[in-house]
């Protein structure tokens, strides 16, 4: 499993979009620059996570992205999943439907039977991340740092 910057940048984008959560459209060339993401590149990877309902875009003036629903009831991996496709696939298999090894087979058999349980570890850890997960952790990280600050 490799997560490409395709993925990489687009949680960043929606990490971006889930801390500004209920401020309305945020303009891509905003995200972009805070993200250090080309802007071209950016919007090719919004119209995969709108595709995906993920984001919502709003034209005119005022326009730009926001979450299509609240950063809670997003997770890395419907991220991962919308931008990358599977999480991890196993020559052998194609998307959901397994190919058929025979009985006889039994080393592919294990090793079918082990691939298919770290897919579902890894789809279970990227799961157990939401958006806000990520924000609140911003939150607690930023208060830290602050913390340690002083004036004089």
């Amino acid at each position: 499993m490799r997560i490409s910057s395709r993925g990489e940048y687009g949680v960043r984008a929606m990490f971006d979009l889930a801390q500004r959560y209920g401020e309305g459209p945020i303009p891509l060339k905003l995200i972009a620059e805070r993200q250090e993401i080309s802007e071209h590149y950016l919007e090719q990877l919004m119209g995969a996570l709108r595709k995906a309902e993920l984001v919502v875009s709003v034209r005119g003036a005022q326009g730009g992205y926001e979450l299509s629903r609240p950063p809670a009831s997003i997770t890395l991996g419907d991220v991962i999943r919308a931008l990358e496709g599977p999480v991890l696939t196993v020559h052998g298999t194609e998307g959901e439907k397994e190919v058929e090894i025979p009985a006889d087979a039994v080393e592919r058999l294990i090793l079918a039977d082990v691939w298919k349980r770290l897919a579902e570890r890894v789809n279970e850890a990227l799961d157990s991340v939401t958006l806000a997960d990520l924000c609140d952790e911003a939150a607690r990280r930023r208060a830290r740092d602050d913390s340690f600050m002083y004036h004089i």
